[in-house]
């Protein structure tokens, strides 16, 4: 069984920052860690991704405003995200890849508004 525990989202206004934090519980043995989001009316997209080894990976609509590193604790991330704009916003969801399946969280609320 796996279990996520995820802090973090809220309101803030352009320009601002959030930083997301997941963890997760469980027997599974995970290769990578990140996020996914969704907007109102859209479909769920890749935001960024982070290896056991502490590789990164980010979307392109994020590059060198987020950052995503392994948490302090075992099976742990963190998102930073900086310079937010309006259409940052939506469910984030943490997610932790095993070696054939990936297991999500119940999602995050961010919302970039004036």
């Amino acid at each position: 069984q796996v279990q996520f525990v995820e802090f973090g989202g809220g309101l803030v206004q352009p320009g601002g920052s959030l930083k997301l934090s997941c963890g997760v519980g469980g027997i599974v043995t995970f290769y990578h860690m990140g996020y996914y989001r969704q907007a109102p009316g859209k479909q769920r997209e890749f935001v960024a991704s982070v290896s056991s080894a502490g590789v990164p990976n980010y979307a392109d609509f994020v590059k060198d405003r987020f950052t995503i590193s392994l948490g302090n604790t075992e099976n742990s991330v963190n998102l930073q995200m900086d310079s937010l704009k309006p259409e940052d916003t939506g469910v984030y969801y943490c997610y932790a890849g095993a070696l054939d399946t990936n297991y999500w969280g119940q999602g995050t609320q961010v919302t970039v508004s004036s």
